[in-house]
C-alpha cells in the first residue's frame, strides 16, 4: 500500500474545515449588521486571517499531487478534472474573504449600498454558493475514490482505510465505463497527454 500524505498536509487539510465552517456558520446576515464596529473589526480580521491560511495553504497543498498515493494508473482527463475542481476550490476560497474584505472596506468608508457594494457582495455570494457546489463535489469524489478502492482516501483520511482496488463487479463495472468514457472524450481533445 503506497504511504500516505505527510502529518502537515493531512493536518492544514482537516483544520481548515472547521474553520471553514465557522466562517459560514457566523458570517452576517444582513450587512446593515456591520454598522456595530466590533463586530465590522471582528468579521474583517476573522476574513484576513481565512485568507492567509487559504494562501499558506494553496502554497503548500500545490505541491502535492492528489493522485500520488493512487495505487490504480489514474487517467490524464480525471486527473485534469480533479485539478480543476481543487484549483476552482481556491480561488473561491481565495474570493470568498477577499470580496468580505472589500464589503467591510466600503462599508467603513460610507458605501453601504450602491454599484460597487453590489458587485462585492455579488462576488461574495457567488464564492460561497460555489464553495458550497465544488468542496460538495471535492467529498463526493473522494468517496467515489475510496468505493474503487484506488488508494487516494487511506493516503488523507485517518479512517476506514482501503484495501486495495475493488473487487466488487459493479464497482468494476463503474470503473471500467469511467475508463471507457475518458478515453472517448480524448479522441475529441485536440492534445493528448498519455498517462
Amino acid at each position: 500500500m503506497p504511504g500516505g500524505h505527510t502529518f502537515l498536509a493531512k493536518l492544514i487539510h482537516w483544520t481548515f474545515i472547521p474553520l471553514y465552517a465557522y466562517g459560514i456558520f457566523k458570517q452576517v446576515d444582513n450587512i446593515s449588521q456591520l454598522e456595530d464596529f466590533n463586530l465590522l473589526i471582528f468579521e474583517s480580521f476573522f476574513a484576513a486571517v481565512f485568507l492567509l491560511i487559504v494562501i499558506i495553504r494553496f502554497s503548500y497543498m500545490r505541491r502535492v499531487d492528489a493522485f500520488e498515493h493512487s495505487q490504480v494508473r489514474v487517467h490524464w482527463l480525471h486527473l485534469l478534472l480533479a485539478k480543476t475542481v481543487h484549483r476552482s476550490m481556491y480561488a473561491v476560497l481565495v474570493l470568498l474573504p477577499l470580496s468580505g474584505l472589500v464589503i467591510a472596506a466600503l462599508f467603513h468608508n460610507g458605501i453601504k449600498d450602491g454599484i460597487f457594494q453590489d458587485i462585492a457582495l455579488g462576488i461574495h455570494e457567488f464564492s460561497a454558493t460555489m464553495s458550497y457546489i465544488l468542496i460538495a463535489t471535492h467529498v463526493s469524489a473522494a468517496i467515489y475514490s475510496r468505493v474503487k478502492g484506488e488508494g487516494v482516501w487511506s493516503s488523507m483520511v485517518p479512517m476506514l482505510k482501503e484495501g486495495g482496488p475493488s473487487k466488487n463487479k459493479y464497482v468494476q463495472k463503474i470503473a471500467e465505463i469511467e475508463e471507457s468514457v475518458y478515453e472517448k472524450v480524448e479522441q475529441y481533445v485536440p492534445f493528448s497527454k498519455k498517462a
